[in-house]
């Protein structure tokens, strides 16, 4: 891409390590992946940390999503305090340095799933100064404030900073 970067999106497959913080797993992964990819690259991890139960489901948030399921956090949840954040963690590899990003979305869990959007845990998470979900956003309304984006967001700023 001409003044730009250019992105290619690649699925591998590896063994992803089992820990607590995002930020550990996403470098863990993109330390394995290194040695399998010669160019620049980055990869992202996210979790759901949920503060009454301490954290969790936290980096586990995707094996959670298919085992209980939004309905069975919010069962979780009955009587709790719903306070909760996401954090996407983005490493990227350059000439074999590792750089992390790190976005992070604070918010509530609802009390019952609302919206068609997004995916995951979008219907039952209430961002900050909102009303509606992040399934009740529209995608441009999301990207504004979602972690990812916050997290990409650094990338970019990384990358022009290094490639002016």
């Amino acid at each position: 891409m001409e003044d730009g970067f250019s992105i290619e999106w690649v699925k591998l497959s590896y063994e992803e390590i089992q820990a607590d913080e995002t930020s550990e797993i996403s470098l863990d992964s993109a330390k394995k992946l290194s040695h399998t990819i010669s160019d620049t690259f980055f990869l992202e991890d996210t979790g759901l940390y949920i503060e009454s139960l301490r954290g969790f489901p936290g980096p586990y948030s995707s094996f959670v999503a298919k085992k209980l399921g939004n309905n069975g956090i919010l069962k979780l949840l009955e009587g709790k305090d719903r306070k909760a954040r996401f954090v996407t963690v983005i490493t990227l590899v350059e000439n074999m340095k590792f750089h992390q990003f790190e976005g992070v979305l604070e918010g509530t869990i609802s009390i019952d799933q609302k919206g068609t959007g997004g995916f995951g845990f979008d219907p039952i998470f209430v961002p900050n100064g909102e009303y509606r979900t992040l399934a009740e956003m529209s995608t441009e309304e999301k990207n504004r404030i979602s972690h990812r984006s916050r997290a990409l967001e650094l990338l970019i700023s990384h990358l022009i900073r290094l490639n002016p």
